[in-house]
């Protein structure tokens, strides 16, 4: 065998085994999430049909298999959410070789901050976005003169398709700050392209809310807004980069 290829295996091996501990992780959260399921479907029962609509509503089951992929909606969210940190630190493990040793202090202070950025994609989705889709759906249907027969499995389904990716496009900071400090992307490249990244931010929005004008704005401007939040990051981060790579070179010219 090749060097080249004992370095590949190496490699190969090593994300391996960092892909088993993110596999038990989430499974051992799965059945954590399984079994606190009913408190938290209890609760956004009455949060968001008495609390959002102000009125008793009644959830259905259509199928005996719905209320078993109730309860795995549920886990799988919670098993999502606790293993991200151990996901994002894994993957943080397995570049860390590549990576100076300011690049690797720099690069785990992005873990906490992209836990602390998807809770609040969650929050926002969940207290902002869906009650006003929600409230939003109810007066079409009552304008109708229909009555309102809500699934179970359909609401809470509806509510996750909705929440789920407006978290994940929380993270753009994160992801733009760690892409520039591999040298992925510079911020004189996000403000030339500001403009395409508007466009594509409308059609994110689009994509993951219903096909209606105002949920769309409501979803295009915070990610428009974490758009420009980006570039300040980016330019920090590659501001500090410049500094840190010019320090260097005034020690290695010293020592010379």
């Amino acid at each position: 065998m090749s060097e080249e290829d004992k370095y590949w295996m190496e490699h190969l091996t090593e994300l391996r085994r960092r892909l088993i501990w993110v596999l038990i992780t989430f499974v051992l959260t799965l059945v954590i999430g399984f079994l606190f399921a009913k408190p938290m479907i209890d609760f956004l029962k009455t949060d968001l049909l008495d609390g959002t609509l102000g009125r008793t509503m009644e959830l259905n089951i259509f199928s005996p298999g719905e209320a078993l992929s109730i309860f795995m909606q549920f886990a799988f969210v919670v098993a999502f959410t606790i293993t991200l940190p151990v996901a994002l630190f894994q993957l943080w493990r397995f570049v860390q070789p590549g990576l100076t040793s300011s690049e690797q202090k720099a690069t785990l202070t992005y873990i906490p901050f992209a836990v602390v950025l998807f809770l609040i994609g969650l929050f926002f989705g969940y207290y902002w976005i869906f009650p006003f889709l929600l409230q939003f759906m109810s007066k079409l249907t009552t304008t109708l003169g229909a009555t309102e027969t809500y699934g179970m499995y359909e609401f809470f389904r509806f509510m996750f398709r909705i929440v789920l990716p407006i978290a994940f496009l929380f993270e753009l900071p994160v992801l733009i700050m760690f892409l520039t400090r591999i040298r992925l992307l510079r911020p004189d490249l996000l403000r030339k392209g500001r403009r395409y990244a508007y466009l594509g931010m409308v059609i994110l929005a689009a994509l993951v809310t219903p096909p209606d004008l105002i949920s769309n704005i409501l979803v295009s401007i915070p990610l428009i807004f974490l758009y420009e939040v980006s570039i300040l990051l980016s330019t920090r981060v590659y501001h500090k980069m410049i500094r840190e790579e010019a320090a260097r070179e005034a020690s290695w010219q010293e020592q010379e």
